[in-house]
């Protein structure tokens, strides 16, 4: 019986170990480049899903430029599928400025480097995976 007790718990301890390994945490560095001045702070967000893309991240930081680049460390990101987005804050407004059309008067990108056509960029286009290993996006403006 005292064998039958170790074996079970040596199968729980396994298992729990096991799924301990599975849910590691990941890093994602988004390293922005050539922005247009040293002025103002950076904004970036990371998303993982579609709904909230380009409103409320799941993670924010601002940053201050220099060299005109930036680079922000997102820490613990669990398995899964994101996006990123930033925005330069060149004037420091806190805000993204447009034109009277709704369109950018300041540089902004997403990952995996896409632009928008007509619009802001898309989902599909800026998504990607992480399955248990820290990444980077450089994001190029």
């Amino acid at each position: 019986m005292k064998n039958l007790i170790k074996i079970v718990c040596l199968s729980l301890f396994s298992v729990i170990t096991l799924n301990a390994q599975q849910s590691k945490q990941n890093d994602v560095t988004v390293v922005i480049s050539n922005l247009n001045s040293n002025n103002g702070r950076v904004f970036v967000a990371l998303y993982n899903s579609e709904s909230t893309f380009l409103g409320k991240g799941i993670k924010s930081d601002i940053r201050k430029i220099e060299n005109n680049s930036c680079t922000i460390v997102f820490k613990d990101v669990p398995n899964g599928t994101y996006a990123v987005s930033m925005f330069h804050d060149e004037n420091d407004n806190n805000k993204m400025d447009t034109n009277l059309f709704g369109i950018p008067k300041e540089d902004y990108g997403c990952s995996n480097n896409v632009k928008g056509f007509m619009g802001p960029p898309k989902w599909e286009d800026a998504k990607f995976q992480i399955q248990n290993e820290s990444i980077t996006q450089y994001i190029k403006i």
